[in-house]
């Protein structure tokens, strides 16, 4: 069976030095391809450092909400810089934060800089992953004001609303889950889950965070043997991040096998 990581942070100092064991530990158990997301200046470099050295690794590039206080003046020369030397990159970690962290850097800059950065993605025609906590109204404006997103729009560790989910995914999002799905109350997270279209459904481990309370010397992936029988076969494939090192000839066909992802999600909420 194979994987993709669709979003996760290798260059986190947190486990920066041991991501050759993780990656080979993850690749062991089918993970084929991850989404190694940026989110400040000084981690940029990180990013493209493994991906050079990782033909598994999509580098992605982008400045998180928290660290949009942080920002150096030329900071936006500086990531066109990086898109311009690395074809293969998408854009991300960008998003919006009005929770308990976002509520620390001011909102206005907030937007002004993700609509920058979204215009970026949609010039460029490279996939996104977003950020997006308590903000999702913002976000769906923003949204509709620039779109639609043919390369594809990752919304990362999703817990919005159901009712969003079709808006959403007429502007080109993916939707994408991690642990922290589990955060959701149950009946919430079924209707949610039962509106999401199954080729736009996306798995990430959001790798160091969103995982489980153990070491970090393990991969914290889902073993093959401990998925429904009827996965353990199952050939996965990676959109928006698919195939291609070359995120513009990214093809749009579904991620995961979503239908059988549906199997393995949706089990996970019954009552």
């Amino acid at each position: 069976m194979k994987l993709f990581d669709a979003h996760c942070h290798l260059q986190d100092p947190r486990i920066f030095d041991k991501a050759p064991q993780l990656i080979a530990a993850a690749v062991d158990s089918g993970v084929v391809r991850f989404a190694v997301n940026g989110v400040s200046e000084k981690d940029w470099h990180l990013v493209k450092q493994i991906s050079e050295s990782y033909p598994c690794v999509i580098p992605c590039f982008g400045l998180h909400p928290w660290y949009v206080a942080e920002r150096t003046p030329n900071w936006l020369n500086t990531l066109k810089q990086f898109f311009e030397a690395t074809p293969s990159a998408a854009v991300g970690e960008i998003g919006l934060d009005k929770g308990s962290q976002g509520k620390k850097v001011d909102f206005t800059d907030q937007v002004n800089v993700f609509r920058q950065q979204l215009e970026i993605a949609k010039k460029l025609k490279r996939p996104a992953s977003i950020h997006c906590v308590r903000a999702f109204g913002d976000l769906l404006q923003i949204m509709k004001s620039l779109g639609p997103f043919p390369a594809g729009v990752i919304l990362h560790s999703y817990l919005g609303s159901a009712e969003m989910v079709p808006e959403f995914a007429n502007l080109g999002a993916y939707f994408s889950f991690s642990g922290f799905l589990m955060s959701m109350k149950v009946h919430k997270a079924k209707r949610m889950l039962k509106m999401v279209p199954s080729e736009r459904i996306l798995l990430e481990t959001d790798a160091p965070d969103a995982l489980p309370k153990s070491e970090l010397d393990s991969a914290h992936l889902v073993e093959g043997a401990s998925l429904p029988e009827e996965l353990q076969t199952i050939e996965i494939s990676s959109a928006p991040f698919a195939g291609a090192r070359d995120v513009s000839t990214f093809p749009k066909e579904a991620l995961n096998h979503p239908e059988n992802i549906h199997k393995f999600l949706r089990p996970l909420f019954k009552p």
